[in-house]
């Protein structure tokens, strides 16, 4: 490793450090000021983006479906985000991302119009992907960037098993249901357990915490600052790159798709 190599390396670091105690200062604010109190879980009928993920459910899940029909060249989560390595391992966590951090994947959307165009709807939306966890994994313990989001899962894809795949967030426990949303603060400690022989898929989204005025203004500068975070603007150009690889991918098995059916012998 060269010397500016290192020298990068303990920069982001010492950056990292200092970034995580402001965002924890601001966490504790934030969690006081917040309108829907400050819990591991949410009663989801307080929002009402979920009411709209719920009614379109099998619309998102038809655009899933063929997504799947090219899942090879979806991503593990750390080859778009490496500073997930901790918590995903190998192809075991799979994330097909639509939007990161208020920024929308454009190809990405292209092959899911209609879920992109429902999103678009959504006031405040921050993240929204497909999360894809393997038969069997295990991801760690561990907490999200800020408390300024609050997180959605709209499961799409679950084991018959339901009580062997499950979230915990701090101490409390949620499985999912098709078609049903769990609303949840990302901040608290929180893991996931596949213990089944199926792979378990949620709609993810996040959407900005609702607050009184000010501590909204600086929410939104802070969510806003998040994305010139090297740990933001390296997730978006590997997206980019992956991006290109799966609309080729799509493309490539559309050709063979239609020339099998012009020329079937």
């Amino acid at each position: 490793m060269s010397l500016s190599q290192s020298a990068r390396k303990i920069r982001r670091r010492v950056v990292k450090k200092t970034g995580r105690r402001v965002l924890q200062a601001l966490d504790r604010y934030l969690g006081r000021q917040s309108l829907v109190g400050d819990h591991p879980f949410f009663d989801p009928g307080r929002f009402a983006h979920v009411r709209l993920l719920e009614q379109n459910w099998r619309m998102i899940r038809s655009e899933l479906d063929k997504l799947l029909q090219t899942s090879e060249h979806i991503p593990p989560f750390h080859a778009v985000s490496p500073d997930q390595k901790r918590i995903s391992k190998d192809d075991s966590w799979k994330t097909f991302i639509l939007y990161g951090f208020g920024r929308k994947a454009e190809r990405n959307c292209r092959q899911c119009p209609e879920t992109s165009a429902l999103l678009e709807t959504i006031p405040h939306l921050q993240t929204a992907l497909f999360s894809i966890v393997a038969p069997g994994y295990h991801i760690p313990p561990h907490r999200g960037v800020t408390k300024g989001v609050i997180r959605t899962h709209l499961g799409l894809l679950v084991p018959k098993q339901r009580d062997r795949c499950y979230i915990r967030v701090a101490d409390e426990i949620r499985n999912w249901e098709e078609g049903k949303c769990l609303v949840l603060d990302d901040t608290f400690e929180h893991e996931v357990r596949n213990q089944t022989d199926e792979q378990r898929i949620v709609l993810f989204i996040d959407v900005e915490r609702p607050l009184p005025l000010i501590p909204r203004l600086l929410n939104k500068g802070v969510l806003r600052a998040i994305q010139w975070t090297a740990y933001v603007k390296e997730a978006d150009k590997n997206l980019a790159d992956w991006e290109e690889r799966f609309e080729a991918a799509v493309q490539q098995a559309d050709g063979f798709t239609r020339d099998s059916m012009e020329n079937p012998n």
